[in-house]
């Protein structure tokens, strides 16, 4: 009789073992997204696509997607979704939107706006290139999503992943009540991933567009180098900069005001430890913590869905719509411009504010076209105006739409 009741007790232990585990559990959404992940990982050590980003997101997918043993209570999950969890708790800086600011902050530190300085016309083509941000807004609009779910989605237009992982935990993280009582869903995940997926596949999207809306003598057009920038003027900018934008949209200063704090620890020179801290360890560890805890938040339960299809779409039309704008604005410059200063049109591509990435794909094909004509120096102000410009955009959708 014992040894019945300890071998029904044994089968009883090894259900209950196999129903906690992954093969009792997994379901083909899981395994879908477990290749997504893998995609993810083989994309950033194969091509070199923005590897920084792309490991921590693809790793964070595949542990968000190893299937948990769900209770009987289906709102509580288990392992990495526990309350009071590592990756909870880490998350919580995704979804309450502290993330971004810190990562803006290495930015700051690590950019250099000379070319912008010395060159400040092209910092309109960093503001025409964010059309993607508003047309991509109206098209979200139209297909049914709520005014502040569409609004976190345009932003995707402006290829800058942390300024969409900022707007999204504003508007779209499933906790806001719109008046007429609808819940806004949750789509940071979504919005999150198609963001850094665009700006780590820029090398790939923007050369066609950039061909299409180019002639061959356009883009074998050299500019006139750069001017030579004074440390008083790399000083200023940042202050100048930080008060104009912040008086233009206030909404959006916890990123401008990181930016522009960064960037003045960098041209003080006084600051160096500092500047050093915020561009090196302080970003490398935020990017690592954003990349794992934003992939990892993309169950295939939620993240598999119509909304998510739509969004991609959305994401793809936006960066396009992006970088054809900035070229074509660009182009409008060169025929307005003095014949002694021309504008290539290429440039107007780097107004999205994939930094550096846009500036480089620039570059190449400049060199692709002409051997002897760099365009780095000059892609990387529109580029760098670029970044504020996504960040005003931001603060201005966020004032509208709050």
């Amino acid at each position: 009789m014992l040894d019945c009741e300890h071998n029904s007790g044994a089968v009883v232990g090894l259900k209950n073992f196999y129903e906690f585990t992954g093969f009792a559990n997994v379901t083909g959404g899981h395994l879908l997204m477990i290749l997504i992940g893998l995609v993810f990982i083989f994309l950033a050590i194969k091509y070199d696509y923005e590897p920084l980003l792309l490991i921590p997101i693809g790793t964070g997918i595949i542990i968000g997607n190893i299937p948990m043993f769900q209770a009987v209570d289906f709102n509580l999950k288990l392992g990495i979704y526990e309350p009071g969890s590592v990756m909870n708790i880490l998350y919580s800086g995704v979804v309450n939107g502290w993330y971004p600011p810190l990562i803006f902050l290495g930015i700051g530190a690590m950019t250099d706006f000379s070319s912008l300085i010395s060159n400040p016309r092209l910092m309109v083509l960093g503001a025409a290139a964010q059309v993607g941000i508003f047309a991509t807004f109206l098209g979200a609009l139209w297909l049914g999503f709520a005014p502040p779910e569409a609004g976190a989605i345009g932003i995707i237009g402006g290829a800058d992943g942390p300024t969409a992982i900022f707007l999204s935990s504003k508007l779209a993280n499933g906790m806001n009540v719109m008046a007429n009582g609808e819940t806004v869903k949750n789509l940071i995940g979504p919005i999150a991933i198609a963001a850094y997926s665009y700006m780590a596949l820029v090398p790939v999207i923007q050369p066609p567009i950039i061909n299409l809306f180019t002639t061959k003598k356009e883009r074998t057009i050299k500019m006139k180098p750069p001017r030579a920038v004074t440390r008083l003027e790399k000083i200023i900018f940042p202050i100048v900069g930080l008060l104009l934008t912040a008086y233009i949209s206030p909404t959006a200063l916890p990123l401008l005001g990181m930016l522009f704090f960064g960037n003045l620890l960098k041209e003080s020179t006084v600051t160096n430890r500092l500047a050093d801290t915020a561009s090196n360890a302080l970003i490398n560890t935020i990017t690592i913590l954003l990349g794992v805890t934003v992939g990892a938040s993309t169950q295939a339960d939620v993240f598999l869905t119509k909304d998510s299809i739509m969004i991609f779409g959305l994401g793809a039309a936006s960066f396009i719509v992006a970088t054809a704008g900035g070229v074509i604005f660009a182009k409008v410059m060169n025929w307005l411009s003095p014949k002694d200063r021309p504008i290539n049109p290429m440039i107007g591509a780097a107004g999205v504010s994939a930094v550096p990435d846009s500036a480089r794909v620039v570059q190449n094909l400049g060199l692709q076209n002409d051997p002897s004509n760099h365009l780095l120096m000059h892609a990387m102000a529109p580029n760098v105006s670029g970044v504020i410009g996504s960040a005003v955009g931001a603060g201005i959708l966020l004032s509208f739409l709050m």
